[in-house]
């Protein structure tokens, strides 16, 4: 067994769902303090528990970024492998975690212990930076984090979260910027009646129905050379009382845009403003942006991830925006290149989630060699 596997079984058969961290944190200090000199800092804010730890005075400083939490299994009953107790069968370890994304800590904690050893005098300073509310709201995790850490002034040069970014083979994919994400929770006010008396009533969805229309084939931008274009999507569409003969008094509706760095969220927001007044309707909306986008489009971080994945692995990585948000977004407008590198995706929020060992040993390895690349 190897250490790398071993930290990783010893983090998925803690039961941390979100925002529980269950003992994962201080495994991870009492691991670091093996290799010396990281001073640990627990910050916690509601129920939420957050660790900083740095080891190191001087820039730059590179910062390891991940989560403990985890997303519910779902029914226990339906997993080949209990969900938390990490085996290990035919060279794949299955658990709750296993991807997303206790094997890219369990990497981390070996990678970072395999460096010290090796250059206990390394130049600039290696950080932590792990919550316990990545699954969840993120309200009280990376974010509150990164407000103590501006208000002291202490920056963050280099950031590698451990999300599981690869798609066919370990490191065939790096995310180097994520689109940014916008919600909406729209309500369309009508007037109840009875089917059978129209002119006496005000129907909310075919009063929405046009103005949807629009929204849905409007083009918001054509992306970038980094980014794909803007996409609406309509998530909840809720009317009706449940009866066949009533016109419904209100329509409600979710929808979420995932933009590029063509757009801010305010410009978004005018424009559907626009859209709804322009059909007249009396609606409320509320927003709640997730996160800008953000973009490491090249510098010390992306050279050193493609120099390493091409030594270990022995193949050219690709860089890409796509998927959903990571804690990547509050770190980014604090200055830092960040970028995600992990495992495969192919499994995570799944029943029977899974990871390949001797990918876990190798992930080690790669972010063994960007320390090198950038702190020696």
């Amino acid at each position: 067994m190897t250490n790398t596997l071993e930290h990783a079984i010893n983090l998925i058969q803690r039961d941390s769902v979100t925002p529980e961290d269950k003992g994962c944190q201080q495994y991870m200090m009492n691991e670091l303090d093996k290799s010396g000199g990281f001073q640990h800092e627990v910050m916690q804010f509601e129920d939420v528990t957050n660790l900083w730890s740095r080891r190191g005075s001087e820039g730059p400083l590179f910062c390891f970024a991940g989560h403990t939490d985890v997303v519910p299994t779902g029914p226990h009953d339906q997993w080949q492998y209990p969900p938390f107790s990490a085996d290990v069968v035919k060279g794949m370890l299955y658990g709750r975690g296993a991807a997303d994304m206790k094997g890219s800590l369990a990497a981390m904690l070996t990678a970072t212990e395999n460096f010290v050893r090796k250059h206990p005098d390394h130049k600039g300073s290696i950080a932590y930076l792990i919550t316990s509310d990545e699954e969840g709201p993120a309200k009280n995790g990376t974010v509150k984090v990164i407000d103590e850490l501006e208000s002291r002034n202490e920056k963050i040069d280099y950031c590698l979260v451990g999300e599981p970014s690869s798609a066919s083979r370990l490191g065939d994919t790096i995310k180097n910027g994520r689109r940014g994400s916008l919600n909406g929770q729209l309500t369309v006010k009508g007037k109840q009646g009875h089917v059978a008396y129209p002119q006496l009533a005000s129907n909310p969805l075919h009063l929405f129905a046009p103005a949807m229309s629009k929204l849905c084939e409007i083009v918001w931008d054509e992306g970038n050379d980094f980014f794909p274009p803007t996409t609406f999507q309509i998530s909840n569409l809720n009317t009706g009382t449940g009866a066949e003969n009533v016109i419904p008094g209100e329509l409600h509706a979710l929808f979420n845009f995932r933009f590029s760095t063509e757009l801010t969220a305010e410009s978004i927001k005018q424009k559907v403003h626009a859209i709804l007044d322009e059909h007249h309707l009396n609606y409320e909306l509320n927003w709640r942006l997730s996160g800008n986008p953000f973009l490491t489009a090249e510098g010390e971080l992306v050279a050193a991830a493609c120099k390493a994945i091409e030594e270990v692995a022995g193949y050219n990585t690709e860089l890409s925006t796509s998927g959903g948000t990571s804690d990547g977004r509050f770190i980014a407008p604090t200055g830092a290149q960040v970028l995600e590198l992990g495992p495969l995706n192919k499994t995570i929020h799944q029943i029977d989630e899974c990871v390949s060992v001797d990918d876990l040993n190798h992930l080690a390895l790669i972010y063994e060699k960007i320390l090198e690349h950038l702190l020696t």
